[in-house]
């Protein structure tokens, strides 16, 4: 696949920028190469190749949900500098 500096401009203007005509090449010869490097890619021989969710072979890295004991309200409120009705107390915010 071709890109040409009209498809750049209309990148552009989707994009709302402004390019000079220098910008315009640049980015069109970059964008080029990104697209040369896909056919590149598509090359490849993929078929035997078995889709990869993660590079790593990991199973489930997360721990099993269990229903634990949540600290004690005396203990959470211990090191308070201020408490208030079994609740900690903060400034009013308006």
């Amino acid at each position: 696949m071709r890109i040409s500096p009209e498809d750049v401009e209309k990148l552009a203007l989707m994009s709302c920028l402004e390019l000079r005509e220098e910008e315009k090449a640049a980015y069109t010869k970059f964008l080029q190469a990104g697209l040369d490097y896909i056919d590149k890619l598509n090359e490849l021989a993929t078929a035997a190749v078995e889709p990869a969710v993660h590079v790593l072979p990991r199973v489930n890295v997360f721990r099993e949900d269990t229903i634990e004991t949540g600290l004690d309200k005396a203990l959470a409120l211990a090191n308070a500098p201020e408490k208030e009705a079994g609740s900690f107390k903060v400034p009013r915010i308006v």
